[in-house]
């Protein structure tokens, strides 16, 4: 039992060290006395140093200063760093696909991650910046069912659906289930997707996670294909525009110097450019071609333009002269 009280003891101590202190707010020998008395756990001063001494032989690095004529005690080294932490958050913060609620747990988790004092300061310096928060909250259990799914290589069904002008569901397939077989969570734009391999028609296919529910696993095996299609699903994503799938063509395109910038973010910094103009570049890069891909290039106007292969450099010529017949 002696044995057993002094763990509980080791434990706590830790625990307490790791909350509540850090390099700025030390605890004195007394104070740390006092806190594991709180909690039921006896503790005197002569056997502090020896606890402390204990726990810096397993390799936890408890630093001690002077606090008043006493010694003081604290951990300085953590996991994660303040401005560590700080991005974590706020990449919470950017994800469109955790709710308001999730996010507010979520943050409050990172930041205690850093103890007491500075998830304070991490926390005060909140900036909510996203007011375009998703509503579904059964996406943590919908992204560890498809999780799940991956690692046991199962197939999953679902029902997906779209919002009306009322922000009401509305079931595709009139809210038959979908069966697929999950290849890969991921994070695209904002986004959170499912990429699922569909034998039927031997293509991929992706869907949003917040756009599903009623998730479940089932206890059949998903196909080779399926399995093979994982080692190419971050070449995959490079690919895909907003994540609908298309035609993949490698295309040139030429490109005002100002928009260099924005073909390095989209399709990587080891894209090949050459230097045409003084002003201008030109670079082949592989995309799939959809509706969002044309709205991607619509947005620059005369700064990008397609030059080759001309039966899409004649799309979208077409797609142009359609839009001004409408206004």
């Amino acid at each position: 039992m002696k044995e057993n009280r002094q763990k509980i003891k080791l434990l706590k101590l830790m625990e307490l060290l790791r909350q509540e202190t850090d390099e700025l707010h030390p605890l004195s020998t007394n104070e740390i006395c006092r806190r594991l008395s709180a909690m039921g756990i006896s503790c005197e001063r002569r056997t502090l140093a020896k606890d402390i001494s204990l726990l810096n032989e397993q390799g936890f690095e408890v630093m001690w200063c002077r606090v008043g004529k006493e010694k003081g005690y604290y951990i300085a080294d953590r996991s994660f760093s303040v401005p560590e932490l700080k991005i974590l958050i706020d990449a919470v913060q950017a994800a469109n696909f955790i709710t308001e609620k999730k996010s507010t747990e979520l943050i409050d988790k990172i930041a205690a991650l850093g103890g007491s004092h500075q998830a304070d300061i991490l926390q005060s310096n909140l900036v909510c910046f996203n007011t375009r928060k998703h509503s579904n909250e059964t996406i943590y259990y919908s992204v560890g069912y498809l999780e799940d799914a991956i690692q046991q290589q199962n197939k999953v069904l679902f029902r997906y659906f779209d919002l009306d002008e009322h922000g009401e569901k509305v079931y595709r397939r009139d809210g038959h289930r979908y069966v697929v077989e999950p290849v890969a969570l991921v994070f695209h734009e904002d986004n959170y997707y499912i990429v699922v391999y569909n034998a039927k028609h031997d293509s991929t296919a992706n869907y949003r996670i917040d756009r599903m529910d009623s998730v479940e696993i089932i206890d059949e095996p998903v196909s080779q294909k399926a399995l093979a299609l994982r080692s190419e699903v971050a070449g995959y994503t490079e690919r895909v525009f907003k994540m609908y799938g298309g035609q993949l063509v490698d295309i040139v395109i030429e490109l005002d110097d100002k928009l260099i910038g924005v073909v390095y973010d989209k399709f990587g910094e080891n894209t090949k450019m050459i230097r045409t103009r003084e002003h201008t570049c030109v670079a082949t890069v592989k995309v799939q071609i959809s509706p969002t891909f044309w709205g991607w290039l619509f947005q620059f106007g005369r700064q990008m333009r397609i030059l080759s292969p001309t039966n899409l450099t004649e799309e979208y010529k077409n797609m142009v002269g359609e839009v001004i017949e409408c206004q």
